[in-house]
């Protein structure tokens, strides 16, 4: 049988990490394939390989039984393999159309055809359902839209190999689903499809197969019909994985944060947040559900200091902090866990240890006579690095750029949860994490509630809110639609409050 793709033996060393050992994969031709691994298991550094971003140290590569030598992106376009990356490489100042034109632009008569490629991308938008504005500036559409874009990007290539690498993990469960159902007709298609993901109920829902990588090593090929959630959990983690939440119940004690009539306008004099009021204790989770766009952005930069609301008051420790500076907010206690890790939450090009006392650098800890003490940076960047298991190729000297996605979170969730505070605030704090990881970080956080903290969540994942929360507080167009609690209240329900479909002002349970 001639395989779609064959990569035999790969192997790719950064430094004295053995990224990818000796690993062997293969993909047929209509077939839907997942790679699940633990986050630095050597996911994407595979997938990287295949579409020419990075060149193995050994091994062999073949399309459809074709010895091949992928030096670079332009020569896996040729073999018709496209790739949607984790974090989407989009000029945010270009159209979509210019973004899916760009590097592969044609000319009439010297300057540049817009026609020809206008009608293909919307035959091609149309065809797949897409729905995409093809006029429409990158900065002014959705996360989703955005990965819609990607998607055109390799279909106007002709793509038959199609990787995504983590898909689903900016994505709110109604995209999912429209995701999932794309890929679906791409495989119907006869297209192959690679899915690099830690979301193991998505693989028994899409994948036909998936490939498990641990550390570096490949680890076997499953049918996925056949092989339970449990058992992909602990062949990626190497130990059993604990899926419930264990938690005691909330002991709320005094106000922590207080969000008194919040506002924050859009340009349009419309408002992102609409008088918006709530609080949280001491002593419990409270969790904010809603669609993504629907005001939790601009409700938690507001409170953290990233902009200004334009009516309304935060009050965290019985202080007015609404104008204060970010740093005031860290003094009073507050730990924040962003919602753009790469944008909000880390100096991507500064070293992980760096990245790690960004909050506290200027503490007499880790000076000495006012000067930085390099030796209890270094040791304290070690713990840190030990107890929350972030893997790099250089450890604490490792430039945080070069990391992947799920240990840029998890260094993120080291960082603000090994600070002394009473408010932790964490916008989709288990995005790109493996199950282990989720496992940890939940743990964690509720930890930070047993000793007294206040602790404020984002999530679009609704067996996360439901999993974790004390009290859930559900937004729809900038408002508080439903106060509750989860045991009150469904999946289904949530879903429903979410959509708009139930709108409730401030409805207590």
């Amino acid at each position: 049988m001639v395989h779609a793709v064959e990569m035999l033996n790969i192997t790719k060393k950064f430094g004295s990490l053995i990224a990818n050992d000796n690993i062997t994969f293969k993909l047929n031709k209509g077939e839907i394939h997942a790679i699940l691994g633990e986050n630095g298991a050597g996911k994407s550094t595979l997938m990287s390989i295949l579409f020419g971003l990075i060149k193995a140290d050994s091994g062999t590569i073949k399309i459809f039984g074709k010895k091949v030598d992928i030096v670079n992106p332009n020569v896996a376009n040729d073999l018709r393999i496209g790739m949607v990356h984790q974090h989407f490489k989009l000029v945010e100042v270009f159209t979509v159309l210019q973004n899916i034109i760009l590097g592969n632009e044609t000319t009439k008569k010297g300057f540049l055809d817009y026609q020809a490629p206008r009608k293909k991308i919307i035959n091609l938008s149309n065809k797949y359902k897409l729905n995409i504005d093809i006029d429409a500036k990158i900065s002014d559409i959705t996360v989703g839209m955005q990965q819609r874009v990607e998607i055109l990007k390799m279909l106007y290539r002709d793509a038959d190999i199609l990787i995504f690498d983590e898909p689903t993990g900016v994505l709110t469960p109604q995209e999912i689903e429209e995701l999932m159902n794309i890929i679906r007709n791409f495989a119907k298609e006869g297209k192959s499809i690679i899915i690099i993901t830690h979301k193991l109920n998505e693989i028994k829902q899409l994948a036909d197969k998936v490939s498990v990588l641990r550390r570096g090593k490949y680890m076997g090929t499953f049918d996925v019909k056949k092989t339970s959630v449990a058992q992909m959990a602990q062949v990626m983690v190497g130990r059993k994985v604990n899926f419930n939440v264990i938690k005691k119940e909330a002991k709320a004690k005094q106000i922590v944060l207080s969000v008194k009539n919040l506002s924050v306008n859009k340009n349009d004099n419309k408002k992102f947040v609409d008088d918006v009021s709530f609080e949280v204790k001491s002593g419990e989770i409270v969790t904010l559900a809603g669609i993504e766009g629907n005001g939790q952005s601009q409700l938690v930069k507001a409170i953290t200091g990233l902009i200004n609301p334009n009516a309304g008051k935060v009050i965290m420790n019985k202080v007015d902090v609404s104008t204060k500076t970010i740093r005031n907010k860290i003094e009073l206690g507050m730990a924040h866990i962003p919602e753009d890790r790469q944008k909000d939450g880390l100096i991507l090009d500064y070293s992980l240890k760096n990245n790690f006392i960004v909050c506290e650098y200027y503490k007499g800890k880790f000076q000495q006579r006012n000067f930085l003490n390099f030796k209890k940076i270094d040791e304290y960047a070690d713990q840190l690095i030990t107890k929350y298991d972030v893997r790099s190729s250089s450890g604490k000297d490792s430039l945080v750029r070069g990391m992947s996605g799920g240990n840029q979170q998890k260094a993120i969730i080291a960082r603000e949860l090994s600070r002394d505070g009473n408010l932790v605030i964490a916008v989709q704090p288990t995005r790109g994490l493996d199950v282990g990881a989720i496992e940890y970080v939940h743990k964690k956080l509720i930890e930070a509630r047993d000793q007294g903290a206040a602790v404020l969540i984002v999530s679009l994942e609704l067996d996360e809110v439901m999993d974790i929360s004390d009290r859930i507080l559900v937004m729809y167009e900038g408002k508080i639609v439903k106060e509750t609690s989860p045991k009150k209240i469904t999946m289904k329900e949530i879903g429903l409050y979410m959509a708009g479909s139930i709108k409730v002002a401030r409805n207590n349970d």
